[in-house]
């Protein structure tokens, strides 16, 4: 049976996950932002879009790196999102495989995590 953690670890990881959310919506803004810079550049007559030149292709892998960041900053928003809604649901720190209590030293590493180290791994 999973331990509950106290109120006051809960709201310290509330807080953390919090901050967090609000980090990766200001990386995502700034990254939509870049990108829409990198369009309206790539339109003018001073960058060639055509990916067979050298500035080209440089932008090419630009705009593909930061399409890159902006999924994985999705992805992790997503993540600490649902811990958020755990939090609130009174299931957060314990493992959604397994169901036992996650460490509070994995939970300082990863927040957002929804699984023990044994479940994460693989191994039960």
């Amino acid at each position: 049976m999973a331990r509950d953690l106290a109120k006051s670890t809960l709201e310290r990881f509330r807080r953390r996950l919090d901050e967090e959310r609000v980090r990766l919506l200001a990386v995502i803004a700034e990254i939509e932002e870049q990108q829409e810079e990198v369009r309206l550049t790539e339109t003018s007559s001073e960058r060639s879009p055509d990916p067979n030149t050298a500035e080209g292709g440089s932008l090419a892998f630009e705009m593909e790196k930061e399409l890159s960041l902006a999924r994985n900053a999705e992805d992790l928003l997503a993540q600490v999102n649902e811990a958020l809604e755990r939090l609130a649901a009174g299931s957060y720190g314990r493992c959604a495989e397994c169901g036992k209590a996650i460490p509070v030293a994995r939970l300082e590493a990863v927040p957002h995590t929804r699984l023990c180290v044994g479940c994460a791994a693989g191994r039960r």
